[in-house]
């Protein structure tokens, strides 16, 4: 035999046995591989405590395969007013100074080394009857913002003007007249959202239309609870969100809502007094999409007019209020539609019936609403309200 024989049949028979014994891949069991799927995820963030300052409690987070980043959430509510100033860690991202019975909040409280870098602030439930312009000068990241359950009477109209701010919770105060200037902040055009419910406000003071005063981004604003007898001058906001729930509004007619075109979700429940919706009041509202008049049993109307230019409305609210039955005109108004609560266990959805096919020329298809109770199992019949 010679030498290339002799590999040749080598090579022949290693062919061979791997065709009689198929080599598989190596498989893993699969409580095996959960687990192992479970300490990846532990990986990428943990928690852990760290030294605080006496009566604080310091939570790190740390992000990364190898833990290469990582923030700090220190909590030093309850602990009374001496607790301030308070010296933080470096990477604080979150501070809670809730519950201390706080009088004063001014720049040099929120100042130090960790303050710098700090994203989140809980000023919430303490005794603040004011805040100083520049409190927040220094906080040059702050997001988010809790002012709520305190004494505040007014507000800086510069307050917020070196913060990014995207939240700002201002509830439960003793606010009367607030500007929508006091609102402009350094967010490079990032959506702000208010919480301004539960004060004592009668008038908020539109944005001057003054060159070089830039508009306040806000996109949602809660006034609810409040003491408006009419609807605020908003226009030109970026608005999305608007919550007017449990004012004294007294008319709601044309005009109320100019500059809104944007607005998408409009919450009007539990008016105080005796409001009417007078025509055409929200024809301003064209890419309005959500609309709550709920929990007004006194609420006046003045026929389908009222909706006119709701052409985007897809959900109505009108659960405890004297709107039903409804004429079947109104859905041929809101061509877009798609619920109606009459209570707060009914809900119907609108269906079209084609009828006779082929559909005779210049007919439309019948439109009802299909109503269901919440509370029985089956579904009741169709019902035209």
């Amino acid at each position: 035999m010679t030498e290339g024989s002799g590999v040749r049949g080598s090579v022949a028979l290693r062919n061979s046995w791997s065709r009689q014994r198929p080599v598989s891949a190596p498989t893993m069991p699969w409580p095996l591989l959960l687990l192992l799927l479970l300490l990846l995820l532990a990986m990428g963030r943990a928690q852990t405590t760290r030294p605080c300052f006496p009566g604080c409690q310091c939570e790190v987070e740390t992000f990364g395969l190898f833990d290469s980043f990582s923030l700090t959430r220190v909590d030093c509510s309850g602990l009374g007013p001496h607790i301030v100033p308070v010296p933080i860690p470096l990477d604080t991202a979150h501070l809670d100074l809730s519950s201390n019975r706080l009088e004063m909040v001014n720049e040099s409280v929120l100042a130090g080394p960790g303050y710098t870098t700090l994203a989140g602030l809980d000023l919430s439930h303490n005794l603040l009857t004011s805040i100083s312009p520049t409190a927040f000068s220094r906080l040059r990241y702050l997001e988010s913002l809790d002012l709520s359950h305190n004494g505040l009477t007014a507000l800086p109209a510069e307050s917020f003007t070196s913060s990014p701010l995207s939240d700002v919770n201002l509830s439960h105060n003793w606010l009367q007249e607030v500007s929508v200037s006091a609102f402009t902040t350094h967010s490079q055009g990032r959506a702000l959202h208010v919480d301004l419910s539960h004060n004592l406000i009668h008038r908020l003071v539109p944005h001057p239309r003054s060159a070089g005063l830039p508009m306040p981004t806000i996109q949602s604003l809660n006034l609810s609870w409040n003491r408006l007898h009419a609807v605020p001058d908003l226009r030109d906001l970026p608005l999305r969100y608007l919550s007017l729930d449990g004012n004294p509004l007294a008319v709601l007619g044309p005009g109320a809502f100019a500059g809104l075109a944007g607005l998408t979700h409009l919450s009007l429940a539990s008016l105080q007094g005796l409001p009417e919706l007078a025509p055409y009041g929200f024809r301003e509202l064209p890419g309005l999409q959500v609309l709550d008049l709920s929990g007004n049993p006194k609420l006046n109307w003045a026929g389908a007019e009222v909706f006119s230019g709701l052409g985007s409305l897809q959900e109505l609210d009108l659960s405890d209020t004297n709107l039903v039955p409804l004429p079947e005109v109104l859905l041929l108004r809101l061509p877009a539609l798609q619920s109606i609560s009459v209570s707060q266990d009914v809900r119907c959805r609108r269906v079209v019936r084609e009828g006779v096919y082929p559909r005779r020329p210049g007919s439309s298809p019948k439109v009802a609403l299909h109503c269901v109770d919440t509370r029985e199992s089956a579904a009741k019949g169709p019902n035209i309200l």
